[in-house]
């Protein structure tokens, strides 16, 4: 198997405090990686570690064997792309502006972008199915155009590596399944690699190939949907009862809530 980012014995948070604990984790070519676990459990800020948005206080974070603060930071950014769970619009910048920005690493200093930019752009567009909202202004776009937009300008960076921090949070049921099958078809055609934060289960347990669950801070259990997504394992994180039944098209894991309530 061939890993792509090696997280390493990490830990790491905010103002001396640590979120995450000693959290190895491979995250191998082709994956499509979803994280999941209760607020506070340490998601967003395990992103943020793996995007250089955070020094780990100890261990090691390696993308194709090296240590991504030993790697420039524009070469960084040409190989991993980063989605995050807001989406402003208080800006008016129209789409294709916004897919223009993917660019930037590939750009020097007060340099225009060029013909071949333009072309990435709105391939990138194209991909997301967003080509036909070129001139829309983002602040005029609806929530789920807005996300696709915004995952466009991280395809015009090109990278190997996708990580997005819930990207269908706000979404309505009908968006969200646009969105993550636009990302497993990137996943499958474009041998994207994808690490997603999700709160929705049945997201995870429909689209993911490996599943991480973090509690606490640290890996509660980390595999194939069918060994995470059990019963006993997400009562004991989310302390909730639940029942884990097969999807009865795909046969993949779906969690069915229990209320406490007679």
């Amino acid at each position: 198997m061939n890993v792509l980012l090696k997280i390493e014995n990490v830990s790491g948070g905010y103002h001396q405090k640590n979120v995450v604990n000693d959290v190895s984790l491979d995250i191998n070519q082709g994956d499509f990686l979803g994280i999941i676990g209760p607020n506070g459990s340490g998601k967003t800020t395990l992103l943020r570690l793996a995007t250089r948005v955070l020094i780990p206080v100890q261990g090691r974070i390696y993308f194709r064997e090296e240590n991504i603060f030993k790697i420039q930071l524009k070469e960084f950014c040409r190989n991993t792309a980063f989605v995050s769970q807001d989406v402003a619009a208080n800006f008016s910048f129209t789409a294709l502006e916004m897919a223009l920005m993917g660019r930037i690493p590939y750009l020097k200093r007060l340099e225009f972008e060029s013909r071949k930019d333009f072309e990435i752009a709105e391939k990138a567009l194209s991909q997301t199915d967003s080509l036909g909202l070129k001139e829309k202004r983002i602040d005029e776009m609806s929530a789920g155009e807005r996300q696709r937009v915004i995952i466009a300008r991280a395809l015009a960076q090109e990278p190997v590596l996708l990580f997005l921090d819930e990207p269908t949070a706000h979404l309505d049921i009908g968006h969200q399944i646009q969105i993550m099958d636009l990302l497993k078809k990137l996943n499958r055609d474009k041998k994207l690699t994808i690490v997603i934060i999700l709160h929705d289960l049945n997201l995870a347990g429909e689209y993911c190939n490996r599943i991480c669950l973090l509690d606490k801070g640290r890996i509660f259990k980390e595999g194939p949907p069918d060994d995470v997504l059990t019963y006993q394992n997400i009562e004991a994180v989310y302390n909730t009862i639940v029942v884990v039944s097969k999807n009865p098209i795909n046969s993949k894991p779906y969690v069915l809530l229990v209320s406490k309530e007679k």
